[in-house]
């Protein structure tokens, strides 16, 4: 049993007497991944009880057909089974699961999460760009650095990315994450994109068995992509002068990370909260791309799943480094999925509050 966004031992300060601790699940089922979280509230935050995590690649080749696939359907169906199975054993009282690009842009998107609640019992909501980006924020504020006047949150997903400018000055922002909804956090600024680490591997299929030339392709494709968003100009002066700061969320970053480190096998502990500087960032990327695609699959760290997308991730990265310099990049393995969590308690919270006591929220 882990802790996330909370100190190592339980406070039951933040309980209130005669009131059950209500058990929430936060499920994330993305384009590349399906993820669950199920956990208690903290003191700081929550306790986490029981995770799952499975590459289902459920927007392979959605980009270009514009649909989700059978077989993809099926691997994320199999995968969300598994999680409706552990939601009821371990007694969950409220339930928030969403789906995100994959299930955006097809058009048989709303056709497979009306499938998936007839089959499972679970309830997905297509949540838009603009949320999904919040929920990523809500997820890593513990990792925001207050000793600068900026951050991005640089959420890489697999069928999107989305970028959130956070003004670290604002009044309130180092409360407890459980007590600051994700729609209020100081994000000046937000933009996504269409591109992902499925994605932009699928448009560049030479970069991911080592073409450099088409690896720096894919690079620019990034930065053309973003270029063209000018509403965090405003931030441009504080990343110049060293102020500000870059937080990496994806299981590409945390990869990078892992290789940096020169894990024999991946180890949250070490990764999330991790300084890279820089020039650590590019080590490591030139390292991969020095690879072919079975060396990097022999990475213990990446494996057979992500070798043909760890450097898709690496891209991304490089092309917000190059347009939005900053010497230091905080590694987070935790995001969405953390937001959710934290948002479910966050609002039953203001519930009791309201209510003058206390009382489970609804199954969501």
């Amino acid at each position: 049993m882990t802790d996330a966004a909370a100190p190592s031992r339980p406070d039951r300060r933040d309980a209130e007497p005669g009131v059950a601790e209500p058990i929430c699940a936060a499920l994330d089922l993305g384009t590349n991944n399906c993820r669950l979280l199920i956990a208690t509230p903290h003191a700081r935050g929550f306790r986490i009880v029981d995770a799952f995590s499975r590459i289902v690649r459920l927007g392979e080749g959605a980009s270009q057909s514009g649909r989700l696939g059978d077989a993809a359907m099926e691997r994320a169906m199999s995968a969300l089974q598994i999680c409706a199975d552990r939601i009821r054993r371990r007694g969950v009282t409220r339930v928030r699961a969403v789906a995100t690009q994959a299930c955006r842009i097809a058009a048989n998107g709303p056709d497979f999460v009306e499938t998936v609640a007839k089959t499972t019992g679970l309830r997905l909501e297509i949540i838009s760009a603009r949320e999904e980006a919040q929920l990523a924020v809500a997820g890593c504020l513990d990792l925001l650095d207050h000793r600068s006047r900026a951050a991005l949150v640089l959420d890489v997903g697999g069928g999107s990315t989305e970028l959130s400018w956070i003004d670290l000055t604002a009044p309130g922002l180092k409360v407890s994450p459980r007590r600051m909804a994700h729609w209020r956090l100081p994000i000046k600024a937000w933009h996504s994109i269409p591109l992902g680490v499925v994605t932009l591997a699928e448009r560049f299929p030479e970069a991911v068995v080592g073409d450099e030339a088409s690896y720096r392709r894919m690079v620019d494709a990034v930065k053309d992509s973003l270029s063209v968003f000018t509403g965090a100009d405003s931030f441009r002066s504080m990343f110049e002068a060293g102020e500000a700061h870059i937080v990496g969320t994806s299981g590409a970053i945390t990869s990078l990370a892992s290789l940096h480190l020169r894990l024999p096998r991946y180890d949250r502990a070490r990764v999330d909260g991790l300084w890279m500087t820089r020039d650590d960032c590019e080590t490591v990327v030139a390292r991969l791309a020095g690879q072919s695609l079975a060396e990097r699959a022999a990475e213990p760290c990446i494996g057979p799943d992500r070798a043909d997308l760890v450097l898709a991730g690496a891209a991304i990265l490089q092309a917000v480094q190059e347009l939005w310099p900053s010497e230091r990049v905080r590694v987070a393995d935790r995001g969405l999925r953390e937001g959710l969590l934290l948002s479910m308690m966050s609002s039953q919270r203001r519930g009791r509050s309201r209510r003058g006591g206390g009382g489970k929220g609804p199954i969501a």
